[in-house]
């Protein structure tokens, strides 16, 4: 069992843009496939695929690489707000990552997005890690 899903994803994806992988495989949940979606708008990941082989299913992840210097498009992914230590932002204060650069996934009320979104929307929210 393991107690923090989103830190999974997040070190599963950071494994395998370190080691030089092209694909990842996930075990899905609700969260973590809108989290897949918020990356692949943004264009940090090249495609997804939500797969239900299994009971939980899992999320099939193509890494994006740069075409010339094949360095990865994903530099840092920081887990932020943890189950020991939660940080909350109002939408006033939302964070602006790498001075506008990088994002911040947010958990909000309406649903998981993007800091510039919850800004534009005017919500705060949980912010669940920082990309970029």
């Amino acid at each position: 069992m393991n107690t923090d899903p989103i830190a999974d994803y997040l070190t599963r994806v950071r494994n395998a843009v370190s080691a030089g992988k092209r694909v990842v495989e996930i075990p899905a949940s609700g969260l973590k496939k809108e989290m897949t979606k918020i990356l692949f708008d943004q264009g940090f990941i090249l495609s997804y695929k939500f797969l239900d082989d299994s009971v939980q299913g899992s999320i099939k992840i193509a890494l994006k690489y740069d075409r010339l210097t094949k360095e990865p498009v994903i530099r840092k992914l920081q887990r932020i707000s943890t189950p020991g230590l939660r940080k909350y932002s109002s939408s006033s204060e939302m964070p602006r990552v790498l001075n506008g650069l990088g994002i911040a996934i947010v958990s909000t009320s309406k649903g998981v997005m993007t800091n510039k979104q919850a800004r534009q929307e005017n919500v705060g929210g949980e912010i669940l890690c920082y990309v970029y």
